[in-house]
């Protein structure tokens, strides 16, 4: 049967099953008889809140282990969760298509992705509901499978980009509106742009954001018009500040102190992880 007889088939009883349980699991059903892939995650990103797993197949521990890092910030640095956010992408995505320079250098990649045992991605951005950056992330994944998506594949994925987002929006369409005035996506987003600047020189913090997003220090050197030698002591005063001495310690500090943050609580998330792992000695 033809990819698109199949996908046929599919469509009509997803467009019957809209707005209740079995549309999930039907969908998941459907790509799985379309393209041979290990994982398949469904991910939902209401306007202000965090995200949240509508359908996730973890091959094995370790993956489940990652997919709890993402959900509690891990995703802030995820090529698609960027793409949707700070390019208001919409649409059927290769992962080369959207992963900005340096990816795979980045910890993220190495600490993150790599870890969780992907060898090729591709996915669906639909953005859904009234209120503004609430979207749904699709996402289709090798791991033991070593062959990447090949172009007949995405080919046929991006024809049926149409239905897919009609779908989508037809089922999220309202569950994924504000609910309330807080923005804790937001605030995540800003903690991102902040971390380190409680104790860090404004060039010292934007050469941590760069690492944190997977810039070399070459990239680096030609992006903000210095030399790799004044990069390379900017990051060298930075990692002392901080206390660290790898990237993958960077990483790791960032996201401690994002997990640690408070509704009440703005600007430099380190700041205030730093504040709660202080222990007070008595008198």
């Amino acid at each position: 049967m033809s990819f698109l007889s199949i996908f046929s088939q599919h469509a009509a009883r997803l467009s019957s099953c809209v707005g209740t349980e079995e549309f999930v699991p039907t969908l998941v059903t459907m790509f799985k008889e379309l393209v041979d892939i290990d994982n398949i995650a469904i991910l939902a990103y209401p306007s202000k809140n965090m995200p949240r797993v509508e359908y996730n197949e973890p091959p094995n521990g370790q993956r489940q282990t990652s997919i709890h890092l993402f959900m509690n910030g891990a995703f802030l640095l995820d090529p698609y969760y960027m793409a949707a956010t700070k390019s208001a992408k919409q649409g059927f995505f290769s992962l080369s298509e959207i992963e900005p320079q340096g990816f795979k250098d980045s910890e993220y990649y190495h600490s993150y992705y790599k870890a969780s045992g992907f060898t090729d991605e591709c996915g669906y951005l639909v953005s859904v509901g009234e209120s503004e950056g609430a979207f749904v992330n699709i996402s289709l994944g090798r791991i033991s499978l070593k062959e990447t998506f090949d172009k007949e594949i995405l080919r046929n994925l991006t024809d049926i980009w149409p239905m897919i987002d009609w779908l989508v929006k037809q089922h999220w369409n309202k569950e994924l509106d504000a609910s309330n005035s807080f923005n804790l996506r937001q605030r995540l987003e800003v903690a991102l742009d902040c971390f380190g600047n409680s104790l860090l020189t404004d060039r010292e913090c934007q050469m941590v954001g760069m690492i944190l997003h997977g810039y070399s220090n070459k990239a680096i050197s030609e992006r903000l018009n210095i030399s790799v030698e004044t990069v390379k002591l900017h990051r060298k005063n930075a990692y002392a500040k901080l206390d660290v001495n790898t990237i993958g310690e960077l990483f790791n500090l960032f996201l401690d102190s994002v997990m640690s943050i408070q509704d009440d609580i703005e600007g430099d998330p380190l700041s205030y992880y730093m504040n709660t792992k202080t222990v007070v000695q008595p008198k």
